[in-house]
């Protein structure tokens, strides 16, 4: 079993506005709601796909309800605590004007008590003992400790657990500071934290602290180094719907290649595939797994090694 790990989620909602002025009322012509969050967008790719994954998460209030309710809906059962307020909104706003089209505006979402906080971490230690991986994504509820992260990886490796991180900022510089198994980051994360262009000499110096690097470069597809490998993949789409939440599946393709013992090459082929299907739907943050087995052929593999 997978455990997924979101402990910031949210209700994903496309908008549609003809255009968007300041000072005047902005009519939303049509919108759609998903369950969101960098982490239940893995659960819901790897669910998608036939992996047993469980979802451990902060709820607050109606929307938290609805969420969880839009997860068990798909066979994702859900943990973790309450918490005060509501879990935030992240709208993408859709418009034939193209320099509002696809615009996302986020909220802040409630915020982590400390009893909460030691509830949550908790609930991951005993959720841990049934999963032989944990993919652990996002940002975190107001107030949380900054080292949260670092501490959960702590616990996964007393437990002799593997971990996948995808997250920025002081949580990830924090958790750097310890190592740990699996990264996923973009092309801009990784110039922040190593200062290099170069997606291999990123990856070079990532990998003195982390087993397995996934390094996304947008249209130019994913770097993996891996088992002293180092690999490109990427597919070619024709068209794109929305790359909403496509990160997040590439992750999950990631996870799910891990957690089945594939090749570095077959690791990336998922991470890959699993991205592209992301994009082929408006569904944000979800794929269908007929996509993923169509694409799966189509990615290319090109090993690579460092200079």
């Amino acid at each position: 079993m997978i455990l997924s790990v979101c402990p910031n989620p949210s209700v994903d909602t496309y908008a549609w506005l003809s255009s968007l002025e300041f000072g005047v009322a902005n009519r939303i012509s049509k919108q759609q709601e998903f369950a969101g969050g960098k982490g239940v967008h893995v659960a819901m790719a790897l669910n998608e796909f036939g992996a047993k994954t469980d979802l451990l998460g902060n709820w607050a209030g109606h929307s938290g309800k609805w969420i969880r309710e839009f997860c068990d809906d798909l066979g994702v059962q859900s943990f973790g605590p309450e918490l005060e307020g509501a879990n935030r909104k992240c709208y993408t706003f859709l418009s034939e004007n193209e320099s509002l089209h696809h615009t996302e505006m986020l909220e802040p979402g409630p915020a982590l008590k400390k009893d909460q906080y030691h509830a949550f971490i908790e609930n991951f230690s005993e959720q841990l003992d049934s999963a032989n991986l944990a993919v652990l994504s996002g940002s975190w509820p107001k107030k949380t400790p900054e080292t949260a992260y670092a501490e959960m990886i702590t616990i996964a490796e007393e437990k002799g657990k593997k971990v996948i991180l995808d997250c920025s900022g002081k949580q990830l510089t924090n958790a750097l500071q310890q190592g740990f198994f699996g990264l996923h980051l973009n092309e801009h994360e990784a110039k922040e934290l190593c200062g290099k262009d170069d997606p291999l000499e990123a990856m070079q110096e990532l990998n003195k602290k982390v087993d397995l690097v996934a390094l996304t470069r947008g249209k130019e597809g994913l770097y993996l180094s891996y088992l002293g490998k180092v690999v490109h993949a990427n597919v070619v789409l024709k068209k794109v719907v929305s790359t909403v939440g496509s990160g997040d599946c590439l992750t999950a393709g990631v996870a799910y290649g891990v957690s089945k013992g594939f090749s570095v090459e077959e690791i990336a082929r998922h991470g890959v595939a699993f991205g592209a299907a992301n994009c082929l739907r408006e569904d944000l943050g979800m794929l269908y797994r007929s996509d993923v087995e169509e694409l799966l052929p189509k990615v290319s593999i090109k090993e690579l090694s460092y200079a």
